[in-house]
């Protein structure tokens, strides 16, 4: 499915040829229709569909099986792919998308594919559905007959749809200002305006709706053990979240919070299903239930306990529904920090006299997409069509498309409220293709805390891993206003997941990546090992002799307040190795390398096997196992089962190497900010533990601990610990957020402001 909505919605429209759709088992023609849709310009619709199930559908494995999934087509563009289902002719898929149409008399074309692992996919048949035979916003109950047109005769199984086609009158207008703005770029200031217009129809988000998922209770086992491993899945429009595996129990406790966007005025569904994880094979489904959004009342929490249908047991929820966080889009006119008053209230909004006022609303980011140059010619005609996807954690703007050009002009202004200003500003270059899904030219990720206010730079654009450049420069202009005493605190607070994430796949550069990095970490305790060991053994005297004269003094005088004292003096040591300019920092070329031979091996994925490695495919390929169908079955359940476990083992190495890395960041002052957090921590700490009784300490502690449930019972746990690590970056994330130096080669822009120089 298009990740964003507003890429090739509004291409021009194609001639509606008769095409035949099969609708209940009956065939009929793309032709008049009893809707009276308007003569002239139809306007932009709502297609709303949901995708239920198939019926008998066509074997096309060995085993006789399929592993089903269904894409959707509108106008030779696929608008939606749906999950696969393994090893099913009966396949219940439940998945609801929602499309916008332009011409309702052009037909939606519907493909059913069997997946085949490391293979090209099986066509399993197809289906045309007739939207100009629907009743406007009528929900309607379909199935079609699926038909392969080189075996017309061939019963290949039905699809079940419910579908539901409604006018949306306020894109009227929008779809005619696009139109427009296509065909001439003469006219752009005009365009700006209109343009800035239609982002706020179409992008810009209404309320956010904050979930915490607190527990499940008595639900259905699926396990031999008579337990389960739940998992729930929560889907809103687009947006999706999925909750952590709480391994073999039936009343999981999740205490999980994430926030979706609202986009719509009346509310929304939020649908709900728990699924219980299997290893190797398909996840068992558990039962589901939904949130209707327009029932609840906003600004206020209300606790839920969700019945599961279809299953057993009862989901409780804390959901609250709130006012739009401050995001807008705006063309360089209109600038929030040039007007003197509104720079003066946001300046005032994020003082220090307002640290403990709304703890979430911790700054205010303004960024300003200028331009591109020499950007990389994706058409065959040698040129671009790019937009700018502006993404700061879960929220995400877009720029208009500037058409056939490799030197883009936007001038767009987006603002941002600040929830964690460890935050990374992502900067994403598209070109957009009216038959299929945008081409990638290149992205910058820039930590927040990294960013200069108020001066223009060029951004080297780099690959999809951020390892190394690809060409063409992105010009922006960012300014971030914070208050320091809330950044702090929210630092110590669970960190922001993103609910659109790419799904972890096996890899076998990023295996060796990982454990290369966990050695090199493991080998830094090995070497002080031997350096503690070589001080017994006298290896050398003189520096024996004082290791034990420290020795004798340190625990002759030691106090407990005497570990955050060492830590501190590290830190300030490499203060003031840094400052003195003796800094013994040296940038990580090793992760770099390895990096770029990742991202190479990806772009031989891209082109033959995105979901496997390739010694899986090797031995996928030389097994002759293959040749049974009862061994193939078998076979390819321990495949896939090695893969998850090869999986998780390349994800533990990651953790593992990330924890190390990061401590050492944090004393090699990476991120001054967090270091400087840190210096502030340690020094509340040796002052506690000099002037307070350690048993008091522990008493003050695991009172906190027994009551903290009888308080707050429905209070996030989380390790203050390990939340402030995670903001830290690891040596691949400080590789991606380096910002590259601009070619010389590359002339300067001419139309440099602002610019200090």
């Amino acid at each position: 499915m298009n990740t964003y909505g507003s890429i090739g919605v509004y291409s021009p429209l194609r001639k509606c040829m008769k095409k035949t759709v099969l609708l209940r088992g009956k065939t009929s023609l793309v032709g008049p229709s009893n809707v009276d849709f308007p003569s002239g310009d139809p306007g932009m619709y709502q297609l709303d569909i949901t995708l239920r199930r198939g019926q008998n559908l066509a074997a096309r494995d060995r085993g006789g099986t399929s592993d089903p999934y269904v894409k959707f087509k509108l106008g030779g563009k696929e608008v939606f792919r749906s999950k696969t289902i393994h090893k099913n002719l009966n396949p219940v898929w439940e998945e609801k998308t929602c499309i916008l149409i332009e011409n309702p008399r052009e037909p939606l074309y519907i493909k059913v594919f069997d997946y085949d692992f490391g293979l090209q996919d099986d066509f399993i048949g197809s289906a045309f559905l007739n939207l100009a035979s629907l009743e406007l916003n009528r929900q309607t109950d379909v199935t079609l007959s699926l038909k392969d047109p080189h075996y017309p005769d061939h019963d290949l199984g039905n699809i079940l749809l419910s579908v539901l086609l409604a006018p949306r009158e306020e894109q009227r207008e929008v779809t005619m200002l696009m139109r427009k703005s296509w065909k001439r770029s003469s006219k752009f200031q005009t365009q700006s305006l209109r343009l800035s217009d239609l982002h706020r129809k179409s992008q810009l988000w209404r309320g956010i709706v904050s979930i915490t998922l607190i527990e499940g209770r008595e639900l259905k086992a699926m396990d031999a053990n008579g337990l389960s491993d739940p998992y729930v899945k929560f889907r809103l429009g687009h947006q999706k979240y999925k909750s952590k595996i709480m391994p073999k129990t039936l009343n999981p406790q999740w205490r999980e919070q994430f926030d979706f966007h609202l986009y719509e005025e009346r509310g929304g569904i939020i649908d709900i299903t728990v699924w219980d994880k299997d290893a190797g094979k398909k996840d068992d489904f558990i039962g589901r239930c939904q949130v209707d959004l327009s029932t609840l009342s906003k600004e206020q929490t209300h606790k839920l306990e969700m019945l599961l249908e279809e299953g057993e047991g009862c989901l409780v929820l804390l959901v609250t529904l709130t006012a739009s966080a401050a995001v807008t889009i705006s063309d360089l006119s209109v600038n929030s920090l040039e007007d003197p008053k509104e720079r003066e209230e946001i300046l005032k909004r994020y003082s220090l006299m307002r640290m403990f006022h709304n703890m979430k609303d911790v700054g205010f980011l303004q960024v300003k997409v200028i331009r591109a140059e020499a950007l990389m010619a994706a058409d065959v005609t040698g040129k671009s069509d790019p937009f700018c996807v502006v993404e700061l954690n879960n929220d995400r703007l877009l720029t208009h498309t500037v058409y056939k050009n490799l030197n883009p002009e936007w001038n767009k202004i987006f603002t941002f409220n600040i929830k964690d200003i460890h935050s990374v500003l992502e900067v994403t270059v598209y070109d957009e293709d009216r038959d299929r899904s945008a081409d990638f030219l290149g992205k910058v990720a820039i930590p927040l805390l990294s960013i200069q206010n108020g001066e223009q730079k060029a951004y080297v654009l780099k690959n999809k891993q951020l390892t190394g450049p690809t060409k063409g420069v992105i010009y922006l202009e960012i300014d971030v206003i914070f208050n320091a005493v809330k950044a702090s605190i929210r630092t110590l607070m669970p960190k922001e997941q993103k609910y659109i994430e790419e799904e972890n796949r096996l890899s076998k550069q990023l295996l060796l990546r990982n454990f290369i990095r966990m050695k090199r970490c493991v080998m830094v305790l090995i070497n002080a090992a031997y350096y503690v060991n070589s001080c017994f053994d006298w290896d050398s005297p003189p520096r024996s002799l004082a290791a034990f004269l420290l020795f004798l003094f340190v625990v002759w005088n030691f106090e407990l307040y005497m570990v955050p004292l060492a830590l501190l003096l590290l830190l300030a040591w490499n203060y003031f190795l840094i400052i003195s300019g003796k800094d013994n920092r040296q940038h990580d070329t090793v992760v770099e390398d390895m990096l770029e031979d990742e991202e190479e091996e990806d772009d031989r994925d891209d082109k033959s096997l995105p979901r496997s490695d390739k010694i899986t495919w090797l031995w996928y390929c030389t097994s002759g196992i293959l040749q049974e169908d009862s061994e193939k079955k078998g076979f390819m359940d321990k495949l896939y089962a090695i893969q998850e476990v090869c999986v998780s083992v390349q994800n533990i190495l990651d953790e593992v190497a990330s924890f190390g890395e990061r401590i050492k960041n944090t004393f090699n002052w990476t991120v001054p900010f967090l270091s400087w957090l840190a210096i502030v921590a340690l020094c509340v700490f040796t002052v506690i533990l000099y002037f307070i009784p350690l048993r008091y300490i522990v008493l003050v502690w695991g009172i906190n601990k027994f009551t903290k449930k009888l308080r707050s019972p429905y209070a996030i746990d989380n390790n203050e610990l390990l939340d402030f690590l995670s903001r830290v970056p690891s040596d691949v994330q400080v590789v991606q957020y380096h910002e590259l130096k601009q070619d010389p080669s590359h002339s300067p822009s001419k139309r440099k402001k602002n610019n200090p120089g």
